[in-house]
């Protein structure tokens, strides 16, 4: 009974990936062309995000900073919500809702883009960071769930939208990992070009 618990867990999850690859795929190459646009004008990506949104969130600051596949210059990302003292210091003098929305004014500026990322697009903090994002003359690439929640009333029509069309947070969450290695290696490709096919010894003719 769990062995194939488990086994449809593989099998909801590639399902669900498969059903959004041609829905979702030009928004995803909008939202690579945003980011690119930014961090090779100058500018940056915040990223943001709650529980295991916000891990996704500094993940994707990490592939940038560091490297997402191939050795490359630095490129310029920082996650909201890494910083506990600003977190935690902004929720206890203010509320909540600024603790990204204050980091955005404060870090943003025109030619950033926030990077949102939301299961539901219904949590009053990242709602403020994207109306703090437009403050500044800011992108907003945004990957949520379900409908969209009220995230979607806010986004303009610069912005990007990529809505998982899934109502499971744990689906949802899956198919934004696979969006921001999607976001990492459109980026890459276009910096240093696609890279050397991998030649599988066992298809080389002898």
């Amino acid at each position: 009974m769990l062995l194939q618990r488990i086994q449809q867990q593989f099998i909801d999850s590639a399902d669900l990936k498969y059903q959004c690859a041609q829905s979702l795929a030009p928004l995803v190459e909008a939202a690579t062309n945003a980011v690119l646009a930014s961090v090779t004008g100058g500018g940056k990506v915040l990223a943001c995000g709650n529980g295991a949104s916000a891990a996704g969130a500094q993940h994707f600051a990490a592939s940038f900073v560091g490297r997402y596949d191939r050795e490359r210059p630095e490129l310029a990302a920082l996650s909201l919500s890494a910083d506990a003292a600003v977190l935690t210091g902004i929720a206890n003098d203010f509320d909540v809702r600024s603790v990204y929305a204050r980091q955005v004014r404060a870090l943003g500026q025109g030619g950033d883009v926030l990077l949102a990322l939301s299961t539901t697009g219904n949590s009053a903090n990242l709602l403020a960071a994207v109306e703090a994002a437009h403050e500044r003359d800011m992108t907003v690439v945004a990957l949520t769930g379900a409908r969209g929640g009220r995230m979607t009333q806010l986004l303009r029509d610069t912005d990007v939208h990529v809505c998982v069309p899934h109502e499971l947070p744990a689906r949802i969450l899956e198919v934004h990992h696979l969006v921001l290695h999607c976001i990492c290696d459109g980026v890459d490709a276009q910096l240093l070009g696609l890279p050397e096919p991998v030649i599988n010894e066992l298809e080389i003719p002898s």
